[in-house]
């Protein structure tokens, strides 16, 4: 089963018959056809870097810390993956964790009221968020890159200048001693001990995802809506897919993932900085990208996604235990994007010449 957006004419009810996703076919091309299969490569190769370079980087604690890093991005790369694959942008995705985590905090400390409340409002204004930048892209047909950076600087501007507003200063006020901010910091922000290591909840808000989003892909008809629609958005309007809806509710998908990411923000430090977040969409972007991807759209996999995120929880933290200037990180990273770039684009004309 690859998955690559199939053919008009080959889906079923078509012209050509059956899907091709669901003819036989042996190991090795599934092998070869999965987008993942490049940075499954580049994990295990960065996995053996710095398991030589870096003597702390096999401890168990050091484990959980991976991927610690890794869910926090990952959480977001989830969403912005299947976004990609339905062959669209969001350059908002890291300003608008801020947002939610703000309203959230801001709605709580002003009405006096349980952070329950807070974080309920939180959702629908972010899941808003979502809309508004599903909708202006359908209706105006510009660019989502021009879409987003639109949503992006507006909310920038909206996170720094509310803030300031309300609080006098560029950090909210705490709410740790507010109604519900015990079981909400459970939800979103606590901690459990596996086998003796300490891993962060954020992780099984990830793993829970990726298995979510596998789901919606390969086994339910959405997923084909989205690699139709990233595939060639003519075409799949052509033969009923909803082109509009799929988009929209993509977008509110990396909108709920923002609100997820957002509420770990709050509660994990009980106050927010308006400034957070602005540059972590192209450490998104690059997760999936590295996840195999494309720009152009209709290929691409939530299990790539979080390989992505992996390789960077790996990388940003094994340069800290290798005990390195932290200032090469961005070097590796943008090494890595190249070479998973070039290796997927190798792994991907392989299972197209294997058909």
């Amino acid at each position: 089963m690859t998955t690559t957006a199939p053919p008009v004419n080959d889906r079923p009810g078509g012209p050509g018959g059956a899907d091709e996703r669901l003819l036989h076919a042996s190991p090795l091309r599934k092998l070869l056809g999965r987008p993942e299969l490049g940075s499954v490569v580049g994990a295990f190769a960065v996995f053996l870097f710095f398991s030589f370079v870096a003597d702390s980087f096999l401890q168990l604690s050091s484990f959980g810390t991976v991927l610690y890093a890794a869910s926090t991005i990952g959480i977001m790369a989830v969403p912005v993956a299947l976004l990609m694959i339905g062959g669209e942008f969001d350059l908002s995705a890291g300003v608008m964790v801020t947002s939610s985590a703000l309203v959230s905090s801001m709605f709580s400390f002003q009405m006096t009221a349980n952070v329950w409340v807070g974080v309920l409002v939180s959702l629908l204004v972010t899941l808003a968020f979502g809309v508004f930048n599903g909708v202006m892209l359908t209706r105006t047909k510009l660019p989502s890159f021009i879409i987003t950076l639109g949503t992006f600087l507006m909310l920038t501007g909206l996170n720094l200048g509310v803030t300031k507003l309300i609080s006098d200063t560029v950090s909210t006020k705490s709410i740790g001693d507010m109604e519900g901010f015990p079981s909400a910091r459970k939800l979103f922000a606590s901690q459990l001990t596996v086998g003796g290591v300490e891993l962060k909840v954020t992780i099984l808000w990830w793993a829970g995802l990726v298995a979510l989003a596998t789901w919606i892909l390969l086994r339910t008809r959405f997923g084909n809506w989205i690699f139709a629609v990233g595939g060639n958005a003519d075409a799949a309007r052509a033969v009923g897919v909803p082109v509009l809806k799929t988009k929209i509710a993509l977008y509110m998908g990396v909108a709920f993932c923002a609100w997820i990411a957002g509420q770990h923000l709050l509660f994990s430090f009980d106050v927010v900085q308006s400034g957070e977040g602005v540059g972590n969409e192209l450490i998104y972007i690059i997760a999936a990208v590295i996840g195999g991807c494309l720009i152009t759209g209709g290929y691409g996999s939530a299990i790539g996604s979080a390989v992505g995120a992996f390789i960077f929880g790996m990388t940003s933290k094994g340069i800290v235990y290798a005990e390195w200037n932290p200032d090469w990180f961005k070097f590796f990273l943008g090494a890595m994007l190249l070479l998973a770039t070039l290796l997927n684009a190798w792994v991907r004309k392989r299972a197209e010449a294997t058909r």
